[in-house]
């Protein structure tokens, strides 16, 4: 007698003809997240001017916004779309490229406070700058993070990490304690900190100085002591 077995053995699990003709049409299910944004008739929003190194001209970063839940106590406002003009057309390639994309991701909703950490950390391989107030900057990319990251800290879509009470007298008093030691009053540069200060690795400022054999930022009060 002979019998038959109408089953595949695949490995160490045993499929039928049918189940395996059934995963073969199957199709992926696509999960949507969120419907995106549609683009009311007015906008509210922000211009900010910048000035790099990095350009001849200033750059205007227009940043606008949709009012949510407009009339109810959940009311915010949250970006919706990005431009950036100038008189330079040598970055204009790349720019509205990246702009189209953070626009894109500005209506799709969720949370987008990430584009502000992606963009900070893009280097420039000819190098970084400083602005006004002794911030480093690794690139204008990382540039445009800055403005982004304002822009939130104003709607209140991100928090500002100021140091508490106690760390700002603390950073007062040190920095009083340096300029009387030093007697430095026309010895600091534009920055408002002394002349010859580090950069710090905590807040990208030059504002650490040496002070009672420890490495103290006079910005965000970072210090470490040998």
């Amino acid at each position: 007698m002979t019998i038959t077995i109408s089953k595949k053995i695949t490995g160490y699990a045993v499929v039928t003809e049918q189940e395996q003709k059934a995963s073969e049409t199957k199709t992926a299910e696509i999960h949507l997240f969120g419907e995106p944004l549609s683009r009311p008739d007015k906008l509210v929003g922000n211009t900010y001017k910048i000035k790099t190194p990095a350009s001849e001209h200033a750059l205007y970063i227009t940043i606008n916004d949709v009012i949510m839940n407009e009339g109810t106590a959940q009311e915010h406002r949250r970006p919706f779309e990005i431009f950036i003009n100038s008189k330079n057309m040598e970055h204009f390639q790349w720019i509205v490229a990246l702009t189209r994309v953070m626009s894109a991701v500005f209506r799709k909703g969720g949370d987008i406070t990430f584009l502000v950490e992606e963009l900070q950390s893009v280097f420039d391989p000819k190098g970084g700058y400083f602005k006004k107030g002794g911030k480093y900057i690794p690139s204008l990319v990382a540039e445009i993070g800055e403005v982004l990251k304002e822009h939130l800290h104003e709607i209140g879509m991100l928090k500002r990490n100021e140091p508490e009470a106690h760390q700002k007298a603390f950073i007062e008093a040190k920095r009083k304690e340096y300029t009387e030691k030093q007697n430095a009053s026309n010895e600091g540069d534009n920055s408002g900190f002394p002349e010859g200060a580090q950069l710090c690795a905590k807040c990208s400022t030059k504002a650490v100085i040496v002070m009672d054999n420890c490495l103290t930022c006079l910005n965000c009060g970072d210090s470490k002591c040998n």
